[in-house]
């Protein structure tokens, strides 16, 4: 579990690299800067009273855990786990695989950071580095933990008798199915990136000017380690290391490497040409997609899921031309899409041949119930995150503000917010800032911007 842990911490600054090669020059500290705050901010006030909130017993409706655990009292020396009623013989709470409560807690932590560093991408260019760090800690408190406990805290786990969330327990709740978070993480993040796109309004010159990713290979690294990592993620969702950890991490390479495909076709047919941002925002889908079904699909049905999330999703980034909202990053297109993909289709490739707590989805024989939960689930953490997202950005907005000045966004976002720049042009005469642009749609890639002198 603390082996996962550190996997699933590496994703973050993974994800700064990913994210930070996709940005103008001119902009990338305040990008690396933006996703290595979620770090800091988060894991504060996960100590504080984030894990209790998340993982704390139930203090009414599934829908908030209580304070045992705040300052992370009662967990040092306290295990955690499922008691093994079926085993000959059964097995008492904690159960055969038990960890300990503290190494499932900063396990559990590192989800709460990455999460609200996906949304960043959404506002890439144009946020100010106090006004997103004070949205990240608004953010996590009234929105993440909640969800979390919704989706991640199961019953009887951090004692026998303890209640969980409305959405993860069929007992007292829904029971739809989630292994490692394509609820709480990824359409959450997903739908908060498109409401703080709303707030915070387009880029300067967006759509007009080519706004391409000025360091590529910074991208594909990105895309490397958030692969490395989410093996962390996925597998260590299964919090012991057995069958279900194997199964969860061949179909998180598997997966990953279909939508790679998946994307790539469709640039192929689109664009005509495959392209290197193609192929890690590709992984990057299928990793996504596939976190929610994991550890309840087979092999065939991981593949089948990738493949089909890398073409939805490369398809979806066209979204925001047809319908005007700049989500500088695609975090919608890959984000939400993807997570809504990977949800979506438990209901059809979920099989308990994998898994006794999966179920067997239409493909497998079964109806199309789970289907509907999985849908009620994903569009209830869509729409909570959308809407109280959108009133925290525009709260934000019109006290201490959330976009930088004009002058700012268009000399460069680092030296104005962090008196810092990612290059140093000196021997050039000059700062150079590229044209730059993200993901190809009905050929956008493929206008070329010259670099422009400043200073």
């Amino acid at each position: 579990m603390l082996v996962s842990a550190a996997l699933v911490m590496l994703m973050t600054p993974g994800l700064a690299f990913f994210y930070g090669g996709m940005v103008r020059s001119k902009s990338v500290l305040n990008m690396l800067m933006m996703n290595f705050i979620a770090l800091a901010v988060v894991g504060v006030l996960w100590t504080l009273y984030g894990f209790s909130l998340a993982f704390g017993n139930d203090v009414g409706g599934g829908l908030l855990g209580g304070l045992d655990f705040a300052g992370l009292g009662n967990t040092v020396g306290k295990l955690a786990g499922f008691a093994a009623t079926t085993a000959t013989p059964p097995v008492p709470w904690p159960g055969p695989d038990a960890i300990p409560l503290l190494a499932f807690c900063m396990f559990q932590l590192m989800f709460a950071v990455i999460t609200p560093a996906l949304i960043s991408g959404a506002i890439a260019d144009r946020a100010k580095f106090w006004g997103w760090t004070l949205f990240v800690a608004l953010w996590a408190t009234i929105v993440y933990f909640p969800v979390a406990h919704w989706v991640f805290s199961f019953d009887g786990f951090i004692s026998a008798d303890a209640l969980g969330g409305w959405i993860a327990n069929a007992t007292h709740g829904l029971g739809a199915l989630d292994f490692a978070g394509g609820t709480a993480v990824h359409i959450n993040a997903g739908a908060a990136g498109l409401a703080l796109a709303i707030v915070l309004g387009k880029r300067r010159g967006w759509p007009r000017e080519p706004m391409r990713p000025h360091n590529l290979p910074f991208v594909l690294l990105g895309a490397a380690l958030l692969w490395f990592g989410w093996f962390g993620f996925n597998a260590g969702s299964a919090l012991a290391a057995g069958d279900l950890a194997a199964v969860a991490f061949t179909n998180t390479m598997i997966a990953t490497s279909a939508a790679v495909l998946g994307w790539l076709i469709v640039e192929q047919i689109r664009d005509g040409k495959p392209t290197t941002l193609g192929a890690a925002s590709g992984a990057v889908a299928g990793l996504v997609a596939i976190t929610p079904a994991a550890g309840y699909v087979g092999p065939l049905g991981g593949i089948a899921i990738g493949f089909i999330a890398g073409i939805l999703c490369a398809l979806a980034v066209g979204l925001k031309y047809k319908f005007g909202f700049d989500d500088s990053l695609d975090v919608v297109g890959v984000h939400l899409v993807g997570g809504l993909v990977g949800t979506l289709l438990i209901g059809f490739f979920g099989t308990t041949s994998v898994n006794s707590l999966s179920v067997d989805g239409v493909f497998y024989g079964g109806g199309f119930g789970q289907l509907g939960k999985q849908a009620i689930a994903a569009g209830t953490v869509m729409v909570y995150s959308f809407v109280i997202s959108l009133v925290l950005g525009f709260l934000i907005k019109v006290t201490i503000g959330f976009r930088v000045d004009a002058e700012a966004e268009t000399t460069g976002i680092d030296e104005a917010e962090h008196a810092e720049t990612g290059y140093d042009y000196s021997t050039l005469g000059g700062r150079a800032s590229g044209g730059l642009g993200q993901h190809a749609v009905g050929g956008v890639n493929k206008v070329t911007a010259s670099a422009t002198k400043e200073g």
